[in-house]
């Protein structure tokens, strides 16, 4: 790649490492261009240790609410309080996370087949560990409103204002590119009401950090079959029985796997935040119920831009998405109140229709942080 054709991504990591072919990548990321560089100076290069060098990517929709302001700033606070998460080190200025080395839990175990016993022990002291870790012990910078910081316990605020972060960013801030499509499929604004009954009433927990994000690729399994928890973009501080729906909805585990991580789960938080998992078996279908309803304007969005130019026609590729589509909407379909659900034909002319109107749809989403 000549200087002229690189990326400003790539060119920062050649200036970092100070040897352009001992970079590597970008990696396969949505949010970000990264690379992977060695570092002669830095912490750990004796033991033959790489960092990731990235920049954001523009125009983006992001489908999730941002609590702290750096995730390099977070990582460091939990160094020793979290085991196995990335170092920092920062090199002229720019922090610089760890490249972990491995493999991905999801390209060893894939969504839907089980996850060996001694990984889910490690991803259940994960959980314990991240009870024990407060806003009040945290000295991190957020860059939440006071809005988006209900008192501790609250967990219906909490989960209202999560509703929110859906309904206005995700939701109603698109209208004017996906309203029509939104329309077809049956998700006009009224669904948001019935969502807020879906969730209304949950017990009072005791907040703590969450990663909001844990699923098999956020997890890298190294040579010694430890896990390392990466990602931690998505973190914030909540109810913590949001993080346990978050990884089983995203987690896809096998029938009988999930209910046991969740009992393994409830024993471990409690053991460290005392009432951290008051009524989770009542509030955990319907904070999971959330998620799937959460999934549905993400989804939607995702797989009519993903289209393209294949979205102008029926095929085989638009079969698939309405196919998926179809799943997603049937999962969601209680809690947003949805008497009936489009089938796959339905959905299928309603993306084509979608396309036909929209010729820049293979164009970057619109960004709304």
């Amino acid at each position: 790649m000549s200087p002229q054709s690189a990326s400003p991504a790539r060119l920062r990591a050649v200036e970092v490492s100070g040897d352009a072919s001992a970079v590597e990548g970008p990696l396969r990321g949505y949010h970000h261009e990264t690379y992977v560089v060695p570092l002669p100076g830095a912490t750990g290069a004796a033991d033959g240790a790489r960092w990731k060098c990235r920049e954001p990517r523009s125009g983006l929709l992001w489908f999730d609410r941002r609590c702290f302001v750096s995730e390099e700033q977070l990582l460091r606070a939990l160094q020793g309080r979290i085991t196995d998460v990335p170092d920092v080190f920062e090199v002229g200025g720019l922090p610089l996370q760890r490249f972990v080395e491995g493999r991905t839990l999801g390209s060893l175990h894939g969504a839907g087949r089980a996850v060996p016993l001694g990984f889910t022990r490690q991803i259940v002291r994960l959980f314990g560990e991240m009870a024990a870790v407060t806003a009040r012990t945290l000295p991190v910078e957020r860059r939440c409103s006071s809005e988006d910081r209900p008192a501790d316990g609250d967990t219906d605020g909490f989960m209202e204002r999560l509703v929110c972060f859906t309904e206005q960013r995700v939701y109603r801030e698109n209208l004017p590119r996906f309203g029509s499509l939104y329309t077809a499929l049956g998700l006009d604004g009224d669904v948001f009401g019935c969502l807020r009954k879906h969730v209304a009433g949950l017990r009072e927990r005791p907040f703590c950090l969450l990663h909001a994000d844990l699923h098999r690729e956020n997890i890298i399994v190294d040579a010694d079959r430890r896990l390392w928890t990466i990602d931690w973009e998505l973190a914030m501080v909540g109810d913590p029985l949001y993080d346990l729906a978050t990884h089983l909805h995203l987690m896809r585990y096998p029938a009988g796997q999930g209910p046991r991580v969740a009992e393994q789960w409830s024993r471990a938080v409690e053991a460290v935040r005392p009432g951290g998992t008051r009524g989770w078996r009542e509030d955990l279908e319907r904070i999971v119920g959330y998620k799937r309803a959460q999934s549905v304007f993400t989804d939607v969005v995702r797989e009519a831009v993903s289209l393209g130019r294949d979205a102008r026609s029926a095929g085989p590729r638009v079969g698939a998405a309405a196919a998926r589509l179809h799943a997603v909407l049937t999962g969601a379909a209680r809690p947003l109140g949805l008497e009936s659900v489009p089938g796959p034909a339905e959905i299928g002319t309603a993306l084509v229709r979608w396309g036909r109107a929209h010729p820049d749809a293979e164009g970057p989403l619109p960004g709304t942080l």
